[in-house]
């Protein structure tokens, strides 16, 4: 069911070369000074307990991603927390994010793991895409600083590290429809009322509302630093509030021509 692009080959990593590699592109996506590299023996012990530590790699081999996460118990049932997933700057838009992950469900799925769980940053319209459209995740809690210091990550520096953590069954009717083809549907929170951290606005009260990110947080940060810190306080108070207010977000849309992306939150009853 990996849906590879022509040429790439997914397997598991093996021996000094694959990890070193690995290595490095952990430092070419979070920055040279990235503090949290994961190393070598770590990506080849996991593996023997239940772990993905795998990477895609060219017709020469080259590595042009990778994906790497750990199995354990929670709750009273396996579940699977993948903690990194990068692909190469030249290999992105090849949907290569999307197949690593497909990758790492044929692996889990025979294991009896049906549950993955992850964090990403909600500011970064990329990965929101990814999550919900392409894979089908749910949204299981809003941790402000999950990892509390930036540890040199380029990514992270002057943002700080809220995070989503995202559950994805992967066994599941959601992440079917999305795998297929059919994400969640966007199209009732088009005319929902909308919250725009930059409007100084409060975040409205409606069963269906929206909440904007940028198209780009990095380039918003590079450009307008500014404006990247109201975006993550003003998106962290909307965020915060409307999940603890008992909603949950169903959907994710994009509109290029305002440079926005758009998470769809709906009132649970």
């Amino acid at each position: 069911m990996t849906a590879a692009p022509p040429e790439v080959v997914f397997r598991p990593l093996a021996g000094t070369v694959d990890y070193d590699a690995c290595a490095e592109l952990q430092r070419a996506t979070w920055g040279q000074g990235f503090a949290e590299v994961v190393p070598g023996v770590i990506l080849k012990i996991s593996q023997k307990v239940g772990g993905v530590a795998a990477g895609a790699f060219d017709r020469e081999g080259r590595m042009l991603g990778f994906v790497f996460g750990i199995t354990g118990v929670r709750r009273g049932r396996l579940a699977h927390w993948s903690h990194m997933l990068a692909v190469a700057a030249e290999a992105r838009d090849l949907g290569l994010g999307r197949s690593l992950k497909l990758y790492q469900r044929e692996q889990l799925l025979p294991l009896g793991v049906e549950q993955v769980l992850w964090t990403y940053d909600p500011l970064e319209s990329r990965n929101a895409h990814l999550n919900f459209n392409r894979l089908g995740v749910e949204v299981e809690e809003y941790v402000e600083n999950m990892y509390d210091e930036e540890s040199g990550s380029e990514l992270s520096r002057g943002l700080g590290t809220d995070r989503f953590i995202v559950v994805w069954e992967i066994a599941g009717e959601r992440a079917r429809r999305a795998l297929a083809g059919d994400p969640p549907d966007f199209a009732p929170f088009r005319a929902a009322p909308a919250y725009d951290a930059l409007d100084g606005a409060a975040p409205p009260e409606a069963p269906r509302v929206r909440v904007a990110i940028p198209s780009s947080i990095q380039d918003v940060k590079s450009e307008r630093p500014e404006e990247a810190a109201a975006w993550r306080a003003g998106t962290r108070r909307a965020l915060q509030g409307y999940l603890a207010r008992g909603y949950r977000v169903a959907a994710f849309g994009a509109d290029p021509q305002a440079a926005r992306g758009w998470y769809g939150l709906e009132r649970v009853d």
